[in-house]
């Protein structure tokens, strides 16, 4: 079989693209946001973190009214964090790693070539949905909050404000992003979330052994255990040393995973 040969291009023949603009931020951010939804996957991992999120806060609601117990609204958004702080970070590691594994990469980076323009816009779209995840959690709580004060007589009690939000939304941003940095470590869905659920319940269990075998441990483990760091954001207030803890622990478990991440998605071979 003999092939025909490739046509010479014109003498002078340039091909000028200076005029040609770049894909805005906004548009590959947007596209994003709409590859989370697109996919079957994605689309129920998010219906999932709605339903869940809404049925715990509902079997809360009604066992505290069938044993008469009193609360408020921080009571419900702590139920809030449980459902979603296990089930967002599996979508962050799936907004890195879906592309890699179903081979659409090539496509991506041949329609914009800049990796790391796309990284940048993969991060903004994962934490975009985590703050409607929030805000979405948050709504539910308030008003479980206010069927509560309805169906049990008692005063609606709020306590909680401003700076409470931004420790629940600063909560689910660390959880979302170490999702996202598992995701591009290991650019495999099911290795990085297998990954992600040992960091996140088992480390912390071997962190807790460790500090109760060897007092050097225990002063020791504040620094480098991120999960414990984060628990007193739950109660919504930090004292400097425990922001200190975060933020040395948050270095060592979120700032150098999403470095090495980077760095291994703008160097790696797509296939």
């Amino acid at each position: 079989m003999t092939t025909a040969p490739m046509a010479e291009p014109a003498p002078g023949f340039t091909l000028d693209v200076s005029g040609t603009r770049p894909v805005p931020f906004s548009r590959l951010v947007n596209v994003e946001l709409r590859k989370m939804a697109d996919t079957r996957a994605g689309r129920w991992l998010l219906i999932s973190i709605a339903a869940v999120t809404a049925l715990v806060l509902v079997i809360q609601l009604s066992v505290v009214l069938s044993q008469g117990l009193f609360v408020e609204l921080r009571d419900f958004t702590v139920a809030m964090n449980t459902p979603m702080g296990v089930l967002l970070p599996v979508l962050g590691v799936m907004s890195v790693s879906s592309e890699w594994g179903q081979r659409t990469a090539m496509v991506t980076f041949t329609l914009e070539p800049s990796r790391l323009k796309l990284v940048l816009a993969k991060f903004a779209a994962t934490m975009l949905v985590a703050v409607a995840a929030v805000v979405v959690g948050m709504a539910l709580s308030v008003v479980l909050n206010l069927v509560y004060g309805s169906l049990s007589g008692h005063h609606v009690i709020w306590g909680f404000g401003t700076p409470d939000v931004f420790y629940v939304l600063l909560l689910h941003i660390f959880g979302m992003a170490s999702g996202f940095a598992f995701g591009m470590l290991f650019l495999n869905t099911a290795a990085g979330i297998v990954v992600y659920f040992v960091y996140s319940f088992v480390l912390p269990g071997l962190f807790q052994l460790g500090a109760a075998l060897m007092g050097w441990f225990a002063d020791l483990q504040p620094w480098i255990d991120f999960g414990a760091a984060q628990n007193p954001l739950i109660d919504g207030n930090l004292t400097g040393t425990q922001w200190a803890h975060l933020a040395v622990s948050g270095l060592i478990w979120l700032v150098l995973p999403l470095a090495v991440g980077a760095w291994r998605v703008l160097r790696a071979e797509v296939k």
